[in-house]
């Protein structure tokens, strides 16, 4: 491919790959500065660091070391503003979240005069390390915009084996994707193939630092990389302490997407009354989903003037586990509930309207009083209520603990009140 380079289309993309000391943010910072003043980055480089890369996996210690954070990003920033550089790699970070203090695993960006907050959280807990039982998993992330990279979307070691969380940031423009791990040599061969994936299905430049050396009886991989959009590997380290900076030509990878861009397609294919299941197929569904090892969470209710916080409540439940079924009480039930002029809306409607939402994976409508029959024959691991109901008032609650599964009380956000738009609309009227 001939290519005319320009200043303007050269990027510089590095990484320092280094041995982690547990717990040890003195010593971290220091070889971070040995890294730096031997490799001598040029200006504009964008250095990726390990995951974790100041503290390590010390779980005990993380809630008191994230305190020392803002300061180590502080000098961080002074050390990378020096350079006129940018340097990223992930931190523990402590969150406040519905008044509970959560740590978070977030790639922070330090460097060219300024910290960019608030970064990117890691949005896959590595379970089999624990992580889900320290860390608070991120949501959705927009690319960081830097002012010499254009868009830079993020990526946290577990995070590279999910096409989405890459392909998610890339379609919000991102045209590189950094990446922050501490990934095992046991299974290096896979981090080197999920590299090279990421970067051709979405066009885009990948830097990624591994950390190397020990971590407890864990031999780290290292082989931290360089990819162009095309799969074609441009550095890769090897298994000990190793540092470095390549120019890379982003006219290459405008040339790329100009041919054919796997990036801007997006077309909606998906039928979503799909979703709509009758409870014998839906159990075959639930079934096959949990062969897999999803987690199946269930919740219920009328839905019948679609809200704000009909919608929070339904995202929040979907957020307890991987596949939400709704339960949704058919006409019958509902006028039995609340009366011969409800629903305003007819059942097959409503489960139109709620199956086009995102979070909702799949609807079955019942006719009985309470939802007991659908969770007892779906045996989900989460049954969601609302948190004005006590646990033991919640129909199923007993019937899901006793096969091992758990209760949700979600707090309703919105106080908006299906009854309450019905007297406005008819005072309206």
């Amino acid at each position: 491919m001939s290519t005319q380079v320009s200043e303007e289309s050269i990027t510089r993309l590095g990484f320092l790959q280094f041995d982690v000391r547990q717990g040890d943010i003195s010593a971290n910072l220091a070889k971070v500065k040995a890294c730096l003043a031997k490799l001598k980055p040029a200006k504009g480089s964008l250095i990726a660091l390990p995951e974790m890369w100041a503290t390590g996996f010390v779980y005990e210690d993380l809630a008191r070391l994230s305190q020392e954070i803002p300061a180590l990003l502080q000098e961080l920033e002074a050390i990378a503003s020096s350079y006129q550089i940018v340097l990223a790699g992930s931190l523990p970070q402590s969150e406040t979240v519905n008044g509970e203090i959560h740590l978070v695993n977030r790639l922070f960006f330090s460097g060219l005069g300024r910290q960019i907050v608030p970064g990117i959280d890691k949005q896959h807990l590595f379970a089999f390390w624990k992580e889900d039982e320290w860390f608070q998993a991120g949501v959705q992330p927009d690319p960081v915009y830097l002012e010499t990279h254009a868009l830079v979307g993020g990526l946290i070691c577990y995070d590279l084996r999910f096409p989405e969380a890459a392909q998610l940031q890339c379609r919000k423009g991102a045209e590189i994707l950094l990446m922050s791990a501490q990934w095992p040599l046991a299974r290096i061969e896979q981090w080197k193939i999920l590299l090279q994936a990421r970067a051709i299905e979405n066009q885009c430049y990948i830097v990624a630092s591994n950390a190397c050396g020990r971590w407890d009886h864990l031999q780290l991989g290292g082989h931290s990389m360089v990819i162009a959009p095309d799969g074609e590997v441009l550095e890769e380290a090897g298994e000990t302490e190793q540092s470095t900076v390549v120019e890379c030509n982003l006219e290459v990878q405008k040339e790329l997407r100009e041919r054919f861009n796997t990036v801007a397609a997006a077309p909606w294919s998906k039928d979503d009354s799909d979703k709509v299941y009758t409870l014998n197929r839906l159990q075959e569904v639930v079934a096959h989903r949990k062969r897999t090892g999803q987690t199946i969470v269930f919740t219920n209710g009328c839905f019948d003037i679609i809200h704000a916080g009909h919608v929070d409540y339904l995202q929040k439940a979907r957020q307890q586990g991987d596949f939400l079924v709704l339960g949704l009480n058919d006409d019958h039930s509902i006028r039995s509930i609340k009366g011969p002029e409800r629903p305003v809306n007819e059942e097959l409607h409503r489960a139109r309207v709620l199956a086009a939402l995102g979070c909702v994976d799949a609807i079955v409508l019942f006719g009985d009083d309470t939802p007991l029959k659908l969770i007892t024959a779906l045996c989900p691991d989460v049954l969601v209520k609302g948190a004005d109901w006590q646990e033991d008032e919640i129909v199923g609650a007993r019937e899901v603990k006793a096969d091992g599964g758990r209760v949700e009380r979600i707090p309703f956000t919105n106080q908006t009140s299906t009854t309450d738009m019905i007297q406005r609309i008819k005072g309206a009227g």
